[in-house]
């Protein structure tokens, strides 16, 4: 009798052993969800719903609650929701942030406080450098890395005379000193404007007319590069200045540029069409379910479900072991839309650019697709400065 109620006993505790181990994920969002950014939030959403989808909604043997909370493109409103995830609702990771504003200054509100921070997209240079962290990771890029790249394309297309266009905050600022990096002409003009206020261009565009560069590069995301497609076709300028672009033409924007976009250039980590499986199911699946092509912004908030279920998988859904699941985060073992990659020193994706050109796909839509690769396993600059070691 003794031992059958040891062994009752010993089998309740390996039961709640188990159910211990299994304890619900819990994953905090933040992204813009409302107002005219409130497009690319969405299709962020709605990447990660598919990659649940595809996990079968569980990451291992454990349920995932999700906890999505508008920005509202305001730094303050998102150190606040970020808060709230960390304090409140005790999420084991907080990741999405498109913004870099957003994301550097809701960056203390989580490293060092117990979850992980994971950038879905914002690739600031402090937190690839000075600001690296044990349990800060990035599923994107920074933000130097995809314009470095479109400066050697421009030296590779003979531009000699350059004007630059980005808005003046954090991520404009990184893109300009990405392109200004590598591209070997002279830049003849450069304006920052105001972000995210600013929407007309007409003088800056008449800047450009007087300045006759050879080409102009500019980062606008979401409805500011719309805007900008627009003008410098009715300024006249489609057609006599070449435009090329980082951040500013994707799925989204493109049903609204059509042909003022076609044929356009710009450098990014990632296309519908790159040839692997994982990338072919997760474009296919995602127009399933939402009917257009999902953009760079989609790629990346999917690999972060990806990333995060592989490190709870390693732990068998043991949330308080997070030096087991900062290991298996950094050997980046996970179905990437990307195909292969490794993380470098600093917890950044050390992975290729491509240069990309928007088409019109078989049925007419209008699309991207690769054209060549312009870095192979590339790292961004900044990881030198980065003091960690593993």
């Amino acid at each position: 009798m003794r031992l059958g109620i040891l062994g009752t006993l010993s089998i309740g505790v390996l039961l709640v052993g188990q159910v211990a181990l299994a304890e619900t994920v819990k994953i905090g969002f933040v992204t813009t969800l409302t107002g005219g950014a409130g497009a690319i939030g969405n299709d962020m959403r709605d990447a990660v719903e598919l990659a649940l989808d595809h996990l079968g909604r569980k990451m291992g043997n454990s349920d995932v609650k999700m906890f999505y909370e508008d920005d509202t493109f305001k730094p303050a409103v998102g150190k606040q929701k970020t808060e709230k995830l960390v304090k409140k609702d005790k999420v084991h990771f907080v990741t999405g942030y498109i913004w870099s504003h957003v994301l550097m200054a809701s960056r203390n509100s989580v490293v060092g406080k117990g979850p992980f921070m994971i950038t879905s997209n914002a690739g600031p240079g402090p937190v690839a450098g000075k600001l690296c962290h044990e349990d800060f990771f990035s599923t994107s890029w920074q933000n130097d890395q995809t314009t470095m790249a479109m400066g050697e394309v421009l030296n590779q297309l003979g531009i000699k005379n350059l004007y630059i266009m980005a808005p003046n905050y954090a991520a404009g600022k990184g893109m300009v000193a990405g392109v200004s990096r590598t591209f070997k002409g002279n830049i003849v003009g450069k304006d920052m404007t105001k972000f995210p206020a600013q929407l007309d261009f007409s003088a800056e565009l008449a800047k450009i007319r007087a300045a006759k560069p050879d080409a102009v590069f500019v980062f606008y995301p979401g409805k500011h590069g719309i805007q900008f497609f627009k003008q410098f076709s009715q300024a006249g300028l489609k057609g006599t200045i070449p435009l090329y672009s980082a951040f500013t033409v994707d799925s989204l924007s493109l049903p609204r540029l059509k042909d003022l976009a076609e044929g356009s250039l710009m450098t990014q980590f990632w296309a519908p069409d790159l040839d692997n499986a994982v990338n072919k199911r997760f474009v296919a699946d995602y127009r399933k379910k939402t009917g257009r092509y999902p953009t760079f912004y989609a790629a990346q908030s999917y690999d972060t479900i990806m990333l995060i279920n592989s490190a709870v998988t390693a732990v068998g859904g043991n949330m308080s072991n997070k030096d087991g699941m900062r290991t298996a985060m950094r050997k980046a073992n996970f179905p990437s839309v990307r195909g292969p990659f490794k993380y470098g020193n600093n917890h950044f994706p050390i992975q290729n650019f491509y240069l990309r050109k928007v088409i019109k796909d078989a049925e007419g839509n209008y699309t991207t697709t690769i054209i060549k690769t312009v870095y192979t396993d590339h790292q961004d600059p900044y990881a030198k400065d980065c003091k960690m070691s593993w």
